[in-house]
């Protein structure tokens, strides 16, 4: 098999990313990347305290062209050096999906090429390949980002079963909006990572929901670990009522005190949020490793970056004699190095689009397979 190179981008929610990624065509799937550009949106919508999606698809307008550029420049490649071209098709904000899929679609019927549409689900999934690409399988996944928290089993490299997901907002979310009513910065996920190291964790104990019983919309999770009953929902997570906790515990505060949370408060609140959310996560993520005789998990997604996650998770693994991987700090969050692993990896079996591709916001990752 000889090299490919192809020319990924993404514009799922606020970044704007594209990369150059070659496949070497040895049997270890592990892509060089030759380029790997981002132009973040955070300054734009922080203003707002979230992501806005008709000016992030406005300036995902302004920028791709110029970040594609850059990407090819990065990986001294011209157009004709290009074997294909790999797009996000969903999930994510539709408006910015279309900007992306648009411009790979045009591109691809331009330069005469393959096209191949990447679920960023799976791009995230591929970011733990591209820094271990001998990860011990079969493995359990945790993406965890601002948009999405969902639980994978990988029986191998290229199958993908929903055994668990959030039933509200995801991990991320939940720190921005948590960070929103604390009158921090956007995004807030760094934010409380932060004042958290100064804080006490045990401060307060804000509840979690653990879920019994099974979810009722489309999509939910109906594998069944081996040895173990179905119980529906067990791996399944839940952050709205931490939110509300939170919440009131500030009102509560305020009424009481007459005044607003100062310094040390406000961290011991961050701290224990954090410890709140970190605890659920890898709960239920080391629970479907066991149900699921994981040889490895893997966590993935913004949320990822978090440091308790890390260092919890990795100590929960040590514990556990189980691996622990993550992605590098700059894989972690959107980037389109992860989309062409996930591509490149679609095109080793012929998985192409037509040129009819359309952009899908709420696309699902399961069904037993990469696309």
């Amino acid at each position: 098999m000889s090299p490919t190179t192809l020319l990924a981008i993404e514009t799922s929610c606020d970044e704007t990313a594209a990369a150059v990624a070659v496949d070497p065509g040895a049997e270890l799937p592990a892509p060089e990347v030759r380029s790997s550009v981002v132009a973040s949106q955070v300054e734009i919508h922080r203003e707002w305290g979230g992501v806005v999606p008709e000016l992030a698809s406005r300036q995902h307008l302004r920028d791709l062209c110029g970040v594609v550029e850059r990407a090819l420049a990065d990986a001294r490649i011209g157009w004709a050096d290009l074997d294909a071209i790999a797009v996000t098709q969903g999930p994510g904000l539709v408006g910015s999906l279309l900007v992306g899929v648009a411009f790979a679609k045009s591109l691809a019927l331009a330069l005469g090429r393959p096209l191949v549409a990447v679920n960023h689900l799976a791009g995230h999934i591929e970011s733990l390949f591209l820094c271990q690409p001998d990860l011990p399988l079969p493995a359990v996944v945790l993406v965890v980002s601002g948009g999405h928290s969902s639980l994978y089993h990988l029986p191998d490299a290229s199958t993908y079963h929903l055994v668990g997901r959030t039933r509200d907002d995801a991990a991320g979310e939940a720190f921005d909006k948590v960070a929103k009513l604390l009158g921090l910065a956007y995004p807030g996920g760094p934010v409380i990572d932060r004042l958290a190291r100064a804080g006490d964790e045990q401060a307060m104990r804000f509840p979690v929901a653990r879920m019994t019983h099974p979810a009722r919309a489309p999509g939910a999770p109906t594998v069944r670990p081996p040895g173990f009953p179905l119980s529906p929902g067990r791996l399944d997570f839940c952050f709205s009522g931490l939110k509300t906790s939170v919440a009131r515990h500030v009102q509560r505060h305020e009424a009481a005190h007459s005044r607003p949370l100062n310094k040390q408060e406000l961290a011991d609140v961050c701290a224990s949020f954090q410890r709140a959310v970190v605890d659920a996560l890898l709960d239920r993520t080391f629970e479907a490793a066991r149900r699921f005789g994981a040889a490895s998990v893997g966590i993935a997604g913004g949320v990822s970056a978090n440091s308790r996650l890390r260092d919890v998770a990795t100590a929960g693994g040590d514990e556990r004699g189980l691996p622990v991987v993550f992605p590098t700090l700059h894989l972690s969050t959107d980037n389109a190095a992860m989309i062409a692993a996930a591509g490149l990896r679609q095109l080793r079996v012929g998985a192409t689009a037509s040129r009819e591709l359309k952009a899908l916001p709420t696309l699902p990752l399961d069904a037993g397979g990469a696309a």
